[in-house]
């Protein structure tokens, strides 16, 4: 689908995956951005764009990424053997637990199941595991994150603005960060408006003002202040990077000594096509690894380039051997339905007194 975006949708693919401007009209700001950079486009047009880009799946949704840890609750990875005979059956008994938000096959001799689970409390994470392996027979491997270095899932299109990102985050009203966890009822309300994305109009806040019963003002600085203290990830456009000819998904895993590890979690999170780089804990006897990063390309050949690149950044901290690591490909998508917000942000509600 990549192949059919002209020079103008590939600019705005590049340069807004982050920073649109949150302000009551963001398209017209944004459009004038893009003109400095000799992109011609009116604000309209720019809506019109992004909205057959999202209609034909090109993009998954335009609007601000919820960091729902932020939010509350917790997200873990599990590792699972579901054996070939009966794959397929393990598969939909894992995909029936409302917990489990995302599950992909993948390439490994043993461990070719790997999951997602989203819980609003963290204490369900062992009671879910262990409904998951007595309905299934398969013991599961939890590999909740210990360290975070990178998340950062942009994917840029050849074409114009490839190497430029357009950051107007800057534009709208100042706001003053809070260091608290929960949500107000109206921020609940909001967060869970606003998750599956903005309308695609000239007034997406206003128009979200309207479904909540709230002030477009109000609106607009929630999100601006959600964006400053991490509860939203960024705002713009988010692609679907299947469609953006991203078509090469490998976790490579790591056995990095711990004490290098603080060094090479950042070292490979500077890598601009490393998506997600985490620490995990190792399974003794079954997983050996303890640092993940998520690499993306279009083609086998710039997927191997990108691993073979992270190999050599690691190289530097520590003398790598070939048992030190692996890759392992997605070969088949078992389920995407994304985080359950509503969950997990309606048990991190406070009392809105408590926010004052």
């Amino acid at each position: 689908m990549s192949e059919d975006l002209g020079p103008v949708d590939r600019a705005i693919a590049n340069a807004f995956q982050g920073g649109f401007p949150v302000v009551e009209r963001p398209f017209e700001p944004a459009a004038a951005a893009l003109r400095e950079r000799g992109i011609d486009i009116t604000g309209g047009e720019l809506i019109e764009r992004i909205r057959a880009m999202d209609e034909a799946g090109t993009l998954t949704r335009f609007g601000a990424l919820i960091d729902a840890e932020a939010i509350g609750g917790m997200a873990t990875l599990v590792a699972m053997h579901a054996p070939e005979e009966r794959f397929d059956t393990v598969a939909e008994t894992v995909n029936d637990f409302p917990e489990v938000a995302h599950n992909y096959r993948r390439e490994h001799p043993h461990l070719n199941m790997w999951f997602v689970l989203s819980v609003a409390d963290e204490t369900r994470i062992p009671e879910v595991l262990g409904e998951i392996e007595d309905a299934t027979g398969q013991e599961t491997y939890n590999l909740p994150k210990q360290q975070e270095f990178r998340v950062e899932a942009k994917f840029p299109v050849e074409g114009p603005l490839a190497d430029e990102r357009i950051d107007r985050s800057d534009l709208g009203p100042a706001v003053t960060p809070t260091d608290r966890a929960g949500l107000t009822p109206d921020e609940l309300d909001l967060v869970l408006e606003v998750q599956g994305g903005l309308p695609i109009t000239a007034t997406p806040y206003a128009d979200v003002a309207k479904a909540v019963d709230a002030d477009t003002e109000w609106v607009v600085a929630t999100i601006k202040r959600f964006d400053a203290e991490g509860k939203v990830r960024r705002v713009g456009v988010v692609p679907n990077h299947y469609a953006l000819g991203y078509s090469e998904n490998g976790m490579t895993v790591w056995d990095v000594p711990d004490d290098v590890v603080d060094d090479v979690g950042p070292a490979v999170a500077g890598f601009d096509f490393v998506t997600h780089c985490y620490e995990r804990p190792r399974h003794e006897g079954v997983w050996p690894y303890n640092v993940f990063a998520m690499t993306h390309g279009r083609t086998e050949a710039e997927s191997d380039r990108r691993v073979q690149q992270v190999h050599d950044r690691m190289a530097e901290h520590w003398d790598v051997t070939d048992e030190d690591w692996d890759t392992l490909f997605s070969t088949e998508i078992l389920k995407k339905t994304g985080i359950r917000m509503d969950e997990r942000a309606e048990a991190n509600v406070i009392d809105p007194a408590e926010s004052d």
